[in-house]
């Protein structure tokens, strides 16, 4: 540094006649000088007014400058400011020493006024450098620190985004393939349907015409007997009546099966509307039963229903159907998993259920729903990722780890609601979502067409 800054040099010695030299030298050089006779008096006046420079007594009565140095270092306040040892001894231990407790520089009695104002001026010099690149360090600091906020938003926002793609791309997939195939059931259903009805009524007069023939003519021969006997006439008559029904209900249940497809795959608007939570369910129980019944390595999983009075709910309905499918499709596989190793008794010992349970909150009014299993159970790390966009449990080729991601924003983002799990090991799981039953702006709610049943 230059000289004539003012900069402020704090001279500690208990020697009046070292101190006054002192002081008119260095403040003929330019320099504002501060006077301490002790160490205790140098401490307290440093803290108080921060000079730029310490110039040192080693020995002087009471605490020496030894110690007087290393308080100063341990305190937060002034533990920056340089400190340059002035003494007669020149033993180099001693020299070591006051370096080590944290001095800058080292003079030896008598002072060379040149050489004192040499090293005062490099040390300044030096303090006035680390000041400006401890400045720095902190702005660039701040920078990479805002740059690191930045780039994990922007990081946040394109993870968001793909979730949002993957999410739309797959559901219109599955909206396209489930109204397609629903579109082609209808037709043959339909027209299977529409003639069991008079078909049913053709073979009841058909079967009463026959059994008027019966009554006028006991005796139709011995050709007509055998081919009766052949036939087996009495079980026909018995039966034909029951695969006719069999048939009604198996169109009915198509006629299920389409219905729950439409529901599932149908298309959110850009707003949202009264929707019936327990139709929705039960239509993603339907698409899903083929999971669900008994096969030759398991019986039927059981499905609990706890119904609760639930109200319309505002919302989107065609993305909830994305997140009841997800918690019960990892319903059924955590079940499936912990079947391994078991025999099909011991599975039956233990029946693998699925329960599902909905009621309203009050006073929160939002309504709750749970899918809880009594598979194997998660630990706390498990539980700790869940959420977590690529993290799953399954192997390689049996999950994307972006279901539970994906349906976290849909019931968090795109509802304002919570999606939250509790498990233990052994103990199954419990996911509970709750979403509120209005919308804020009642002005956004498209009215629905689902009545609640």
């Amino acid at each position: 540094m230059e000289t004539g800054q003012k900069e402020t040099v704090l001279i500690v010695d208990d020697s009046p006649i070292n101190i006054n030299v002192l002081f008119e030298f260095l403040k003929q050089s330019g320099y504002k000088v501060l006077v301490a006779i002790s160490g205790e008096s140098a401490i307290e006046k440093a803290q108080k007014t921060l000079p730029d420079i310490i110039l040192l007594d080693v020995i002087m009565l009471g605490i020496d400058g030894f110690e007087t140095c290393r308080m100063l270092k341990e305190s937060a306040v002034t533990e920056d400011i340089p400190v340059i040892f002035m003494t007669a001894l020149s033993d180099a231990v001693d020299k070591v020493k006051g370096l080590r407790l944290g001095a800058v520089d080292y003079l030896t009695k008598p002072l060379q006024k040149e050489e004192l104002l040499a090293r005062i001026q490099l040390h300044l010099k030096v303090r006035s450098m680390s000041k400006r690149l401890a400045e720095q360090n902190e702005i660039l600091e701040q920078k990479v620190a805002e740059r690191t906020a930045k780039l994990s938003q922007s990081l946040k926002e394109l993870q968001q985004a793909q979730l949002q793609l993957v999410q739309k791309e797959k559901m219109s997939a599955i909206g396209q393939l489930m109204a397609g195939i629903a579109h082609e059931i209808n037709n043959p259903v339909n027209f299977i349907s529409g003639n069991i009805s008079p078909t049913h009524t053709y073979v009841k007069n058909l079967l009463q015409h026959l059994q008027l023939y019966r009554e006028a003519f006991p005796n139709p021969g011995k050709e007509i007997e055998e081919h009766a006997e052949d036939i087996d006439l009495e079980y026909l008559i018995e039966d034909l009546p029951k695969m006719i029904e069999s048939l009604k209900e198996g169109t009915d249940r198509l006629r299920q099966i389409s219905s729950s497809m439409r529901v599932f795959s149908r298309k959110d608007t850009s707003v949202k509307v009264a929707c019936n939570i327990h139709e929705c369910i039960d239509s993603t129980l339907i698409i899903l039963k083929h999971r669900l019944k008994e096969s030759n390595k398991r019986p039927a999983i059981e499905v609990v229903k706890e119904y609760g009075d639930l109200p319309l709910v505002c919302c989107f309905p065609g993305q909830l159907n994305q997140v009841f499918m997800n918690l019960i499709a990892n319903a059924i596989d955590a079940l499936e998993e912990s079947n391994q190793g078991q025999t099909y008794q011991q599975i039956k010992a233990n029946q693998n259920r699925i329960t599902i349970r909905t009621s309203v909150v009050k006073p929160k009014e939002t309504v709750a729903i749970y899918v809880k299993d009594n598979g194997i159970g998660m630990s706390e790390e498990v539980l700790s990722q869940l959420f977590d966009q690529l993290f799953t449990t399954k192997p390689v080729g049996k999950g994307t780890g972006l279901g539970l991601s994906i349906s976290q924003q849909i019931v968090v983002e795109k509802h304002q609601g919570k999606l939250s799990c509790t498990s233990a090991p052994g103990q199954g799981a419990e996911f509970a979502i709750e979403i509120p039953i209005n919308q804020p702006d009642d002005s956004e709610i498209a009215p629905g067409r689902l009545q609640n049943s």
